[in-house]
């Protein structure tokens, strides 16, 4: 669960009226990420990549410091808007899950953008 005091705002609820992206932290962080699914994922990439191209890129240190990037309380839940009621009980209400758009996950978008046109072009074979 992403939690307030992790993230350095003791008085905080869940996600909701956080602004900047957290700033100096040292250390790891527990806001829920599966870390045994993480060592998974890379392990299986590690393994695969003498036989295949595969590249891993970790977007989940960066993605978990920006707790600023959530819904919070600005979010739909069963197809509805929040009511006003909702929105002030954000312990109960706000989606610390998804993500704004424009926002993080066009960060992601462009780092593999940015990834695949960076790798360099197939060696051509030529007719002799």
């Amino acid at each position: 669960m992403n939690s307030p005091q992790v993230w350095g705002n003791p008085d905080g609820i869940r996600c909701a009226k956080e602004t900047m992206p957290l700033l100096n932290w040292n250390g790891p962080m527990w806001l829920g990420t599966d870390w045994d699914m993480f060592k998974v994922a890379s392990n299986v990439s590690c393994e695969a990549s003498p036989r295949v191209p595969i590249t891993f890129v970790d977007i989940t240190t960066m993605s978990e410091r920006r707790k600023d990037g959530h819904t919070s309380v600005h979010t739909i839940r069963q197809g509805q808007i929040l009511t006003p009621e909702q929105q002030a009980d954000p312990g109960t209400y706000a989606d610390c899950i998804h993500w704004c758009l424009p926002g993080v996950p066009d960060i992601w978008n462009s780092i593999l953008y940015t990834r695949i046109m960076s790798r360099p072009e197939p060696a051509r074979v030529t007719a002799s």
